[in-house]
């Protein structure tokens, strides 16, 4: 039986936690999945997984063959990669993960672009609001709009934005101008549950970053939903200039308290630090400050 299918169904059995999720994945049956994870254990002598009815753990030896063996299926697939520039051909899948507003705002233009340069690349993105862990190996590159990163991550500035206040015209008009971020105590505040900064918004008070509470009238973790609530006047809302953009355009917001203005919220593409980087995770990382520059 092939020994680095074995290899690669148990590592994603260890990373995905079901055989059946596998088994999906790799377009097998679960007992072809089970038959990879018996050759492993017959051939090393030793249990690499405890399976009941409910769940699948893995055993000390199974955490130890684990990491050699992703580092190992890792370095075959950095072969391949590599060998694959002989011919001049950029090739593969490459997964990535962004923001749902990013994502589905300004991600589409710069994949369309990239392959018509790299047309054998096939790109599956998912799009998700929650932090996800890289070293799972679910994704090549993760797209974050944030002002605080994960230290175990290569992280590459793609672009900046700014963080705004946005509100309705006739939001304001109804309920008067705040002239102060205190002001906006008085007022309908729409809070985006899914922030580095938790309950706070951050605003910038002469050159230094500031925090304040607000007692929100509704929340989401999902900025285009906040700003379509600013817009039929449900309330104030702080989102990213990329986010807000479109409804300034349209005179649908307004941005309000622009001297609180976080001047430089960044974008950044973030990787796993590797020996070598497979030719479609550094071109299409190369491709993103250079698209975004002339198009954000």
């Amino acid at each position: 039986m092939d020994k680095f299918n074995s290899m690669r169904a148990f590592c994603r059995i260890v990373e995905l936690g079901t055989f059946v999720a596998v088994a999906r994945e790799m377009n097998l049956s679960p007992m072809m999945i089970s038959k990879y994870v018996a050759h492993l254990e017959k051939s090393l002598g030793v249990a690499l997984l405890n399976r009941t009815t409910r769940s699948v753990t893995v055993t000390e030896a199974g955490i130890s063959y684990y990491n050699r063996s992703k580092q190992l299926l890792e370095e075959l697939n950095e072969l391949e990669e590599s060998t694959s520039l002989l011919g001049n051909t950029v090739k593969g899948v490459l997964r990535i993960n962004a923001p749902i507003d990013f994502g589905g705002i300004h991600m589409m233009p710069v994949i369309k672009a990239y392959q018509l340069q790299y047309p054998e690349v096939k790109i599956l993105m998912s799009l998700d609001n929650k932090p996800i862990n890289l070293r799972k190996g679910t994704y090549d590159v993760s797209i974050l709009v944030t002002d605080t990163l994960d230290p175990g991550v290569v992280a590459r500035k793609i672009a900046l934005t700014e963080l705004c206040i946005y509100a309705s015209p006739d939001y304001l008009e109804k309920n008067g101008y705040p002239q102060s971020m205190e002001d906006l105590t008085n007022h309908q505040c729409l809070h985006n549950s899914n922030t580095p900064h938790g309950d706070f918004w951050i605003y910038n008070a002469h050159g230094k970053i500031k925090k304040v509470k607000y007692d929100w009238s509704f929340a989401s973790n999902n900025g285009r939903v906040l700003c379509e609530a600013a817009v039929i006047g449900m309330g104030i809302v702080q989102a990213p200039r990329l986010t807000g953009k479109y409804y300034v355009e349209n005179n649908q917001l307004v941005e309000i308290l622009s001297n609180y203005r976080i001047p430089s919220f960044s974008i950044y593409a973030t990787y796993l630090q590797r020996r070598f980087y497979p030719a479609k995770l550094s071109t299409f990382i190369g491709f993103l400050p250079l698209f975004f520059k002339t198009h954000l």
